[in-house]
């Protein structure tokens, strides 16, 4: 019998491995290193039962969008009050690609805004509980994960190269 060697829990920084083979990330801030969240079924079409008119699809997307609803409402709203399970089966695009084709993105990305969100939030709290040291370190944490976002970003080519993080602004930023 073939016996592989214990892998200590430091990989390199390269991530871990699944039982598949594949390679997935560990948390960034966190000892968890297992995958969260639910995985959609494989299919190829949509569902009998769901709206696969395209057109009406996209009318709908791009009314929400200027209604002020981010990607991931107007794909809430979509499958909970018009029968479409799935944007991508429908259309063959992702909801945020009919929103670029039709010049209705944001400025900066959507998880980026959240993360700016998160931290405002952190900040207004922790002005009125100075020495709440947990709520600190997550704002430290928040802020890091901006960081990192926003250099992705930037090598993408979605954000201006100049761009800066600055706590100072961040409130002209989200609203």
């Amino acid at each position: 019998m073939h016996f592989e060697p214990q892998r200590s829990g430091y990989e390199g920084g390269a991530g871990r491995r699944d039982a598949q083979g594949a390679l997935y990330m560990a948390r960034m801030h966190s000892p968890g290193r297992g995958k969260s969240g639910s995985t959609k079924p494989l299919v190829d079409k949509a569902p009998e039962w769901s709206n696969t008119d395209s057109k009406e699809v996209t009318e709908l997307i791009l009314s929400l969008a200027a209604d002020g609803h981010t990607p991931t409402a107007i794909g809430t709203i979509l499958r909970d009050q018009h029968a479409v399970p799935d944007v991508r089966l429908v259309l063959g695009k992702r909801i945020g690609q009919v929103l670029a084709e039709n010049d209705l993105t944001g400025k900066y990305p959507e998880d980026l805004m959240s993360l700016m969100r998160r931290a405002l939030r952190l900040i207004d709290h922790l002005e009125s509980n100075r020495k709440d040291r947990h709520n600190s370190r997550q704002l430290e944490l928040t802020e890091s994960k901006i960081r990192r976002l926003s250099r992705y970003y930037k090598d993408q080519g979605q954000m201006d190269s100049d761009w800066m993080y600055k706590r100072e602004q961040l409130r002209l930023l989200v609203e």
